[in-house]
């Protein structure tokens, strides 16, 4: 698996976890899911993403976007 692909298994895992969060505790991890997604759009734009700094250090292969 490449760093491209477990970014993507990472933030639907994240946002998948905090909406049932959500749902069975406390609304207030909507904010969190609201957080991986504006991570995910800043990272489209600007192409820096913290989770592909640790994944490369965990020795992930890079993919073709990060």
């Amino acid at each position: 698996m490449n760093i491209d692909r477990a970014i993507f298994a990472v933030a639907g895992g994240f946002i998948l976890i905090s909406l049932l969060l959500a749902h069975y505790h406390s609304e207030l991890w909507l904010w969190f899911t609201a957080f991986v997604g504006a991570n995910l759009l800043q990272s489209a734009f600007t192409g820096f993403c913290p989770m592909a700094i640790i994944l490369k250090k965990l020795g992930f292969k890079p993919g073709t976007a990060f």
